[in-house]
């Protein structure tokens, strides 16, 4: 009788005397290859595989495995809230596989740990920032009575339990995909990126758990993200949450008119910008829209000049003079609280910096300097901390109670993150979020777009400043 053989093979999956009846069912999988002149199929289908050949009756032999069932044991007794509770419930339905999406700071770490208990299998935890990487660690040690490796930031520690960068990740899967049997991605909304896809696709663990806030995406590769990881399994708001597990909080949206200077500069830059447009007939409702607008502005003899218009409209817009003003009285009347300022680029960011002698960090900010930043952050020696994209996701400042956004992209992920960093709970705690718009400008219309959650939809009214 023919045994189908499989083995693993650089993010692949190799067959060796695969049955018609198997290659007919996954004709779309498995391709020939002819310089090794057997099939093969990516290694995320190993499980679908392996269930079809179980179900079927066909004898196999598996050597593409190599891990076996680990006890998790935990040193303390863990007790869940009632939506990380029906969040394992619900993906442990869905075969263990799938998104779980719970908002910053309810707890997403505590419901891995609960899967990684009961799955009971080899696991790498998959996140995008080393600061997160040290996160888990230190939360799988305190919950875990097993060695936790890590990959990522100079660490090469590979153990049955282990926490990685996605970037280092990316680099070992191609020899180690078959290692793992439990697959967490915290921020998966990383994981339909081109590259970063690979680390889900090379591997072959049967179980995984996708981790996040917001998976919606602007390019609209969250079908990837479910492909990969499994289905949308269970959701929970953050007003759902609000005043029990998060931090009662408002969203106040403040106008502010540019200086007179900077209104004139503006509207003469803009009308070059817009005219530029109509003339090309270059549609932004078109997905290709700005690819469009950087062909024809590399074309045009005044694309150059058109092109600084649009950057300076756009920076004018969002780093008014204005809105550094109004920085200050924000600060001044939230003396006694911790304050985060985000901004949508570093240049900015080190301006007001620079202006009020805040501490600045960024992505160019040394991992030392970033630690010792945040822990005089959260003992209170620094009041104020300024970033630009950094803090958008993972690291835990529950300290924080104001958040300031001076200027943002349009998405809908970075505001509800933003958000979520003033969220987490302690005592007597009640946070708010000062959103600054140039009135009168297309930042109205960003702003508008990235509230498109049930998050925003209790804002305070709008004030002009």
């Amino acid at each position: 009788m023919q045994v189908t053989e499989l083995s693993f093979d650089r993010g692949t999956l190799v067959l060796k005397n695969a049955t018609e009846h198997l290659l007919k069912n996954f004709s779309a999988e498995i391709r020939w290859d002819d310089r090794t002149e057997c099939h093969r199929s990516v290694a995320f289908y190993y499980r679908d595989i392996v269930v079809f050949l179980r179900n079927n009756e066909i004898p196999y032999v598996d050597k593409a495995k190599a891990f076996r069932p680990h006890e998790m044991p935990l040193k303390e007794v863990v007790a869940p809230r009632y939506y990380q509770q029906d969040g394992l419930a619900a993906w442990q339905e869905k075969g263990s596989r799938g998104v779980v999406t719970l908002p910053t700071g309810a707890g997403k770490t505590i419901l891995a740990v609960l899967a990684i208990a009961a799955t009971k299998r080899p696991t790498l935890v998959h996140v995008p920032t080393i600061d997160l990487m040290h996160q888990w660690m230190a939360v799988l040690q305190k919950f875990f009575d097993v060695p936790v490796g890590l990959m990522g930031g100079g660490y090469h520690d590979i153990q049955p339990l282990t926490v990685a960068t996605y970037d280092s990740a990316l680099l070992h899967v191609s020899h180690k995909g078959n290692a793992f049997g439990f697959l967490v991605f915290d921020e998966c909304h990383h994981l339909p990126g081109d590259q970063v896809q690979f680390v889900a696709a090379g591997s072959i663990a049967p179980f995984r758990l996708g981790l996040t806030a917001t998976p919606e995406r602007s390019d609209g590769k969250e079908s990837v993200l479910f492909r990969l990881c499994g289905p949308l399994c269970y959701e929970a708001q953050i007003r759902d949450l609000e005043g029990k597990t998060l931090a009662p909080y408002e969203v106040c949206t403040l106008q502010v008119e540019l200086e007179p200077s900077e209104r004139l500069e503006y509207e003469e830059l803009r009308k070059k910008y817009t005219d530029f447009l109509k003339r090309e007939g270059v549609d932004f409702q078109n997905a290709a829209g700005w690819q469009n607008f950087l062909r024809r502005v590399a074309r045009a003899p005044d694309g150059r000049e058109v092109f600084r218009a649009y950057l300076r409209q756009k920076r004018l817009s969002q780093a008014s003079e204005a809105k550094e003003k109004i920085i200050w009285d924000l600060i001044s009347k939230h003396a006694s609280e911790r304050i985060l300022i985000f901004t949508q680029d570093n240049e900015m960011a080190y301006r007001i910096g620079k202006k009020y002698f805040f501490p600045v960090l960024t992505h160019h900010t040394k991992v030392k300097e970033r630690e010792s930043m945040l822990v005089l952050f959260r003992s209170g020696t620094y009041r104020v901390l300024v970033t630009s994209k950094v803090l958008n996701e993972g690291v835990d400042v529950p300290e924080a109670s104001v958040a300031i956004v001076v200027s943002g992209s349009g998405t809908v992920r970075e505001h509800v993150q933003r958000l979520g960093r003033i969220l987490r709970a302690t005592p007597g705690k009640r946070a708010i979020l000062y959103e600054l718009v140039s009135a009168g400008t297309a930042e109205f219309y960003v702003n508008r777009r990235r509230r498109q959650h049930s998050a925003y939809q209790k804002s305070a009214p709008r004030e002009d400043i």
